[in-house]
């Protein structure tokens, strides 16, 4: 319970596109209406985006980078320059005060960059393809979990809603008998206490009735508020137990507990397996030298008024073709240290890997021991409850012949209450258990 109020708080699903709302559900209706409105999903898709533009981020960092710079000076008051006076017929050791230049001047340039060859490049081409695949497993458990909730609680709706069957039954059952008793009492044929045992088990059912209709209620709006449906709007639950658990269907085959490579927990872990490869790959790169090839066109104006737009200003221009090879020789065995440090990270993965193999592969055959023995109860339950039915009718027949006491008979009527209590939770427990079950391997379905 806990686990699925957390869940369910972490799954907030508000956000609606303009539609027609339908006004019932069935299950698997449920789960696609969850699956485009819910929050969770939402921003997981969303992830996968930032994951696109980031890879097309780093592609478009390998192809041409074009820029422009306009630089305008204004010297507000001149720089002078001193040169020896003797170059101009002065006494040696004497300075002349010159002034260069004009008192304005426009600077424009045009710049083409073109990445020849860095080895960090190839990496980060590689890793962006592996933080997609990563957005996309993250994207995948999303999924799982959202539809794992929405089963689990489109189920519990539908188990509150048969608990609730059974109370009713129980109630009118108890208030006929009441009304018998009750008029044996008055013409002296039964004892007051016969009469209370009844008053008490219809109190006791009235009030389990009246917490199981505001269960259904809470279930409900629970899994409106999980699939993104507006909490104040009437939804109808189209399907019934009967279409959600079917003896014939639910218990033909087991799942296939033998693979469990498709866990998407095992492959979030395969893929931090080759993230951290190749950040270690990154870091052995860095070793590599760094080309790069650049065009260079300015064009400058100078004037002592501003008089750049106009059509006589006479410009200076020039070009530049240059290449930039950039060699790393010694970094104090700095990189040295860092490529280390990612062979350990990459290690600490791969045990990472391993352990979660082990981990989820016992995990898996808990979940089936749990599913199998889920079913088991599910039978024994069932035939509790069919054993409980006929003792309640026995007892009944036995009390209105005057066989047994009225204690006796409510004896009777709270085991087959517990009985129908019990039956409601094994149906529940194999729903659940088989959910994640296959949440697990991967195979989660809504027959």
């Amino acid at each position: 319970m806990k686990i699925r109020l957390f869940l369910s708080l972490g799954l907030l699903s508000i956000v609606l596109q303009a539609q027609d709302l339908p006004n019932s559900l069935t299950l698997d209706e449920s789960i696609a209406f969850g699956l485009t409105n819910n929050r969770s999903i939402i921003n997981a898709n969303r992830e996968i985006q930032k994951a696109k533009e980031e890879r097309w981020k780093t592609i478009a960092s390998g192809l041409p980078q074009i820029s422009s710079e306009v630089n305008y000076q204004n010297f507000l008051e001149m720089p002078v320059s001193l040169v020896p006076a003797e170059f101009f017929g002065g006494n040696p050791g004497e300075f002349s005060e010159l002034t260069f230049g004009t008192e304005q001047n426009l600077i424009g340039s045009l710049k083409m960059e073109q990445l020849i060859f860095d080895g960090s490049y190839l990496v980060g081409l590689e890793a962006s393809r592996v933080y997609l695949s990563i957005s996309e497993n993250l994207f995948e458990k999303t999924h799982l979990e959202v539809r794992k909730l929405i089963t689990n609680i489109y189920s519990n709706a539908l188990l509150a809603r048969f608990n609730i069957l059974f109370l009713e039954k129980n109630k009118a059952s108890l208030e006929d008998n009441f009304e018998e008793i009750h008029q044996l009492f008055k013409n002296g044929f039964e004892e007051e206490e016969s009469v209370e045992q009844i008053q008490l088990s219809l109190a006791q059912t009235n009030s389990r009735l009246k917490y199981a209709k505001n269960l259904l209620r809470i279930e409900e709006d629970m899994l409106k508020f999980v699939i993104g449906y507006p909490i104040d709007s009437p939804l109808k639950l189209a399907d019934n137990l009967d279409h959600i658990f079917n003896e014939d269907l639910y218990f033909v085959s087991l799942p296939n507990t033998e693979d469990i490579q498709n866990n998407i927990d095992i492959r979030i872990a395969d893929n931090n397996v080759k993230a951290e490869a190749l950040l270690l790959k990154l870091e052995k790169s860095k070793a590599l030298p760094k080309v790069n090839a650049f065009i260079n066109r300015t064009y400058t104006g100078n004037s002592n008024d501003f008089t750049f737009a106009d059509s006589d200003q006479k410009w200076y221009g020039s070009s530049l073709l240059g290449l930039n090879v950039k060699i790393p020789i010694f970094s104090s065995l700095g990189r040295n240290a860092s490529t280390q440090k990612a062979k350990i990270s990459l290690d600490q993965a791969k045990t990472q890997l391993e352990e979660t193999q082990a981990k989820i592969k016992i995990e898996v055959n808990a979940a089936m021991n749990d599913y199998q023995l889920s079913i088991d109860n599910y039978y024994t339950e069932k035939e509790n409850l069919r054993l409980a039915e006929r003792i309640e009718q026995k007892n009944q027949t036995k009390f209105f012949e005057g066989m047994v006491q009225s204690f006796e008979l409510r004896m009777a009527q709270l085991q087959l209450y517990t009985a129908q209590s019990n039956f409601v939770v094994a149906i529940q427990k194999v729903i659940t258990n088989k959910l994640a079950l296959e949440t697990l391997l991967n195979q989660s379905n809504t027959n």
